[in-house]
């Protein structure tokens, strides 16, 4: 079958690692996708803090790169051996490797699923990096003895993206999340999605808060996406047998420490990520599905808050990296 599609496409890039005006407005040739791959074209393109990683060169990539990994939009096209998508299909993902700030890219159609009707190119493109981060999170990353309705959870950042998904889906499991945020307005948007309490740790110790409004005993587990910063407190945190589950280093990577630290309560520290879990596409369909689920019966929303240009994505990643955001932001190609 000839490719019938324009050759030439628009697609941010970095060149070297840098600020972000490293990003690059670039134009490149788009081809036909080969076996196990298909070819989308972006309605919307997700934007997260992990671009900021891998646009600085803590995550490394071979150069030139593309940036960003996740968006939605329209199949079109796919390569031999893929079944489970056609040319038409609405769509939606959250893949490796890096490339979705574009207006279409050939890529691998694993992490690629059908987007239901219900669901607009906006929202899919902002939840499915984010929601998916939540779903491993809560249903997958659990301490000993899992979680149950009434279990208190930490969750620092919990005004970004990522926080106000799972303020909602853990209020919808029946936990008390507390959040911690950056600003007292930032900590009033996470008690709207559901946080039981929010912290604003630049007024507050968060340690001490979680130990009065725990009673003292801890909560079951902290999730931080900050890393350097909160990684102590969040140890303090945590009652015996507790889990603190590090998916981020926004602030810096955690410094090294002794297995001992975590011996006078019998700690467990894990560092998970996604796409360990959305190794298969069977895997990644069942995660998708249950997110999917959230969505349609409406215990979580999506609060896509900014909206910026593919043309405006050095703008973005300084709002980004200024804290000016909250919620989930999208470029639109």
């Amino acid at each position: 079958m000839p490719n019938t599609f324009p050759t030439t496409e628009s697609v941010i890039r970095i060149h070297a690692p840098g600020g972000a005006e490293a990003l690059q407005l670039d134009e490149i040739e788009v081809g036909w996708p080969g076996p196990g791959e298909i070819r989308i074209r972006h309605r919307a393109c997700g934007l997260n803090f992990i671009d900021v990683y891998y646009r600085s060169g803590l995550y490394p990539l071979d150069m030139p790169a593309g940036i960003g990994m996740e968006g939605a939009g329209i199949v079109e096209a796919v390569g031999e051996g893929v079944t489970h998508l056609q040319p038409g299909d609405r769509a939606a993902y959250a893949c490796q490797p890096p490339g979705a700030y574009c207006t279409a890219r050939v890529m691998p159609a694993k992490n690629v699923v059908r987007l239901p009707d219900g669901i607009d190119f906006e929202t899919g493109a902002a939840m499915m990096l984010k929601g998916l981060t939540v779903q491993y999170l809560l249903r997958k990353t659990q301490p000993q003895g899992g979680l149950q309705p009434g279990d208190f959870v930490l969750f620092h950042a919990a005004a970004g993206g990522v926080g106000l998904i799972a303020c909602q889906w853990a209020r919808a499991m029946g936990l008390q999340l507390i959040g911690t945020a950056g600003a007292p307005e930032k900590c009033e948007l996470a008690l709207r999605h559901g946080a039981a309490h929010a912290i604003d740790y630049r007024r507050e110790d968060f340690v001490a808060r979680v130990a009065e409004i725990t009673g003292g005993r801890g909560v079951k587990v902290v999730y931080d996406s900050v890393g350097q910063d909160t990684f102590a407190g969040s140890l303090q945190c945590l009652r015996p047998f507790g889990l603190l589950a590090v998916f981020g280093s926004s602030s810096g990577p955690v410094p090294s420490f002794g297995l001992q630290l975590l011996a006078a309560k019998s700690l467990y520290v894990s560092r998970p990520t996604l796409f360990t879990h959305l190794a298969t596409r069977e895997a990644t369909q069942e995660m998708a599905d249950d997110l999917f689920g959230m969505v349609a019966r409406g215990d979580v929303r999506i609060p896509v808050e900014r909206r910026y240009a593919l043309t405006e994505a050095v703008q973005a990643h300084r709002d980004l990296e200024a804290r000016r955001t909250t919620g989930c932001s999208v470029l639109l190609p």
